[in-house]
């Protein structure tokens, strides 16, 4: 009888540890992701919107399974138009909420941007900042603390020619 007290004993103990390892949705958390950007400038001296590459990297902290709060840093890249360029850096805060499927998140957000374009033509350079409303959509899969997420994000920056992101990423979860 001992030996099957102890085996039982044991298999609940590992199931216990395990659980909470397939799939962590609550805790801190850290990432980034490379994806398309699309920005530029709408200014009296420049009006031009260009895609290139962007990436952002992530922090955030997610209390409940429904909701997280996230700050980012995200780089949009160059928007070039001949010799004009525009380059898009920001920093934005957002509230997300969950719709939970087991392992698949489908979420959706809002907040707040800060933005700053630096365009330059070779007799002229311009300068513009702002913040604004941002806002986006996404879906994760999770699995342990490492989940990947396809996303997209808008920033409703007029002067920024309100710019965009779709990007893949992942993220870690730790307590």
């Amino acid at each position: 009888m001992q030996p099957r007290i102890l085996a039982f004993s044991a298999a609940l103990a590992l199931a216990a540890a395990a659980t909470p390892a397939f799939s962590v949705d609550k805790g801190f958390y850290l990432g980034g992701s490379l994806g398309q950007s699309e920005s530029g400038i709408r200014n009296g001296n420049f009006n031009f919107k260009d895609r290139d590459q962007g990436y952002k990297l992530i922090a955030g902290i997610r209390p409940l399974s429904l909701l997280a709060v996230e700050l980012n840093y995200v780089e949009l890249g160059t928007a070039t138009l001949g010799s004009a360029q525009a380059k898009t850096k920001a920093a934005d805060g957002f509230a997300l909420v969950f719709l939970p499927i087991p392992v698949v998140d489908v979420y959706g957000k809002l907040g707040y941007v800060s933005w700053k374009t630096d365009a330059s033509a070779p007799t002229l350079s311009v300068h513009t900042s702002g913040s604004d409303l941002a806002y986006g959509a996404g879906v994760q899969v999770h699995f342990t603390g490492l989940s990947a997420r396809l996303e997209y994000e808008a920033f409703d920056a007029r002067a920024a020619a309100r710019p965009t992101l779709l990007s893949l990423g992942l993220t870690y979860t730790f307590l």
